[in-house]
């Protein structure tokens, strides 16, 4: 009871101050340490038993949209944070469910309302996210899948993006569900099928991969894509 009055008065504090107040994502990051895995797995089911903490949280975003004075990396950790908070309350509002496609067009719903507009997840990824020219955005939203990058289990800060999206691609790379990598063979996510132009903006995919990847993959390695689990992160 305490921290959600404490949250609160916070969220008036900065609705008062939304034209140049930076969000404070410790309240943030303390929903996702109470409710996600060191591995990304979601509690889905005590965020739907519960949901005051996460309005309140939504609210943040919703009263704190970016401005023109922040920085690339506040405006990203704005949307990285943004995308993976409304992507819960989109699983929540439609829970119990098995899967993130069985709900009707979820990428597509407009249902985040931030300064002034009605977007869609898609709209944040595509239009927003996408067109920063930050290809490790990839391994930090998460599309509450089996198959997905984990979500981290505390916000993603400006003062620590580039560690933390470093971090997140390493941890991706590396987790033999969702990738296996050795020098002359890839079994790849369709992340990388699906969003190849991205990894591209400096030189081959294989290059993007050897940037990240504890193996030295040769230019010459055969490439393959794994199937998407599209089961929910539970």
């Amino acid at each position: 009871m305490i921290k959600r009055l404490i949250a609160l008065i916070t969220f008036i504090f900065i609705s008062f101050n939304s034209h140049t107040q930076k969000i404070d994502y410790s309240l943030w990051t303390s929903f996702l340490e109470k409710n996600v895995t060191s591995n990304g797995k979601i509690n889905y089911k005590a965020i739907k038993e519960d949901e005051a903490d996460l309005k309140i949280y939504l609210n943040q975003f919703i009263k704190t949209p970016p401005q023109d004075s922040w920085s690339k990396n506040e405006i990203l950790a704005y949307w990285i944070n943004a995308y993976n908070a409304f992507t819960i309350k989109l699983i929540v509002d439609n829970y119990p469910v098995k899967s993130i496609k069985d709900i009707k067009k979820p990428w597509d719903k407009k249902f985040i309302p931030i300064d002034g507009d009605i977007i869609s997840l898609n709209y944040i990824e595509h239009d927003i996210l996408r067109k920063m020219n930050e290809p490790r955005i990839h391994f930090a939203i998460v599309c509450a899948s089996f198959s997905c990058p984990k979500l981290l289990n505390k916000a993603y800060t400006s003062n620590n993006l580039d560690n933390q999206l470093t971090q997140a691609t390493k941890d991706f790379l590396k987790d033999s569900h969702k990738n296996k990598i050795s020098e002359d063979s890839l079994e790849l996510s369709k992340i990388f099928q699906w969003f190849t132009n991205d990894f591209k903006q400096n030189g081959s995919l294989i290059h993007f991969l050897n940037q990240y990847s504890n193996i030295k993959i040769s230019e010459k390695a055969k490439v393959e894509y794994k199937d998407y689990n599209w089961n929910l992160n539970e």
